[in-house]
């Protein structure tokens, strides 16, 4: 059943399928976007007490309650500078040093940060030998995604590609899956180097969200797209650890990258392991040689 599962998103039309799921999904349809809510809380088991707007009714489209916005003290954020925090509610996926320019999919299958990051072999170099970690966001996770850390935008890149799911079991049977798949490179500047955070797109994601351009729908195609941003001035965007800085409009995987010899993962992370936006994630590698006895909490 597995390997047909698997085999049946070779042959549908992802992105014929995804545009149609998308238009149905902002739909007002009344009644029945309430009840197909109203089923979808109850079959994922959707925590609704810690949304802003717990009433399924507030909800017009399926989209809006894709993406609700939680209460303001939902997710504590953890504090200090030194310290990086989950840039989602999600579950930790893989995570752990690159090796020879190439990132962990699941076991047996590996991509390289190259192709992730659409060709650019400069920019692939600044990731050399350092951590990654990818985060797979299920349909009853709250889907807004935040900053783990302090960033600079300095380029955005818009990458084509095929929109297979992202889940466990498409992860561990569709080789270059994540390198594969549509996706949106945000690259900022932080104060623990580079920071790569990536937005990839899946079957029935709607779109992708980001919060200085909005929905990033460049023309379909075989064509990789870039925008560049000023690190000073008026026109700089600057985000807080904490701050939104997109969203999925149903759900899917977010892959962060950072430089080499820059940060050390927090002790609980551990794949498979359910993770909450805000908590502890990793900390500055330099910190932790500063302060050799200081730990964070899980």
């Amino acid at each position: 059943m597995d390997k047909i599962k698997v085999g049946l998103q070779y042959c549908i039309p992802q992105h014929g399928l995804t545009r149609l799921v998308g238009k149905l999904a902002s739909a007002k349809a009344g009644g029945l976007t309430t009840a197909i809510i109203r089923w979808f809380v109850k079959q994922y088991k959707v925590n609704m007490d810690e949304a802003l707007h717990p009433e399924i009714t507030h909800y017009k489209t399926f989209n809006d309650f894709f993406v609700r916005e939680l209460k303001p003290d939902a997710r504590p954020l953890t504090e200090g500078s030194e310290v990086i925090t989950h840039p989602a509610d999600a579950c930790v996926s893989q995570f752990g040093p690159l090796t020879d320019g190439n990132l962990v999919q699941a076991k047996g299958h590996h991509y390289s940060a190259l192709e992730l990051l659409g060709g650019d072999s400069q920019l692939a170099e600044e990731f050399a030998g350092g951590e990654f970690a990818t985060l797979y966001l299920s349909p009853r996770d709250y889907h807004r995604v935040h900053m783990p850390c302090d960033g600079t935008l300095r380029q955005m890149i818009y990458v084509p590609g095929d929109l297979f799911s992202v889940n466990p079991l498409t992860a561990e049977n569709v080789p270059n899956l994540f390198a594969r798949n549509e996706r949106v490179v945000c690259i900022f500047d932080t104060e623990f180097g580079p920071m790569a955070q990536v937005l990839v797109g899946a079957t029935i994601v709607g779109s992708i969200e980001l919060i200085w351009s909005g929905t990033v729908t460049p023309p379909r195609g075989n064509t990789v797209y870039k925008w560049d941003y000023p690190a000073e001035g008026t026109k700089a965007i600057v985000l807080k650890k904490g701050e939104e800085m997109g969203r999925f409009k149903l759900g899917s995987t977010v892959i962060n990258l950072f430089a080499k010899d820059q940060i050390e993962f927090d002790s609980s992370m551990e794949n498979n392991r359910p993770t909450v936006m805000g908590t502890a994630y990793a900390r500055a590698k330099t910190a932790n040689k500063e302060n050799p006895e200081d730990s964070l909490a899980s």
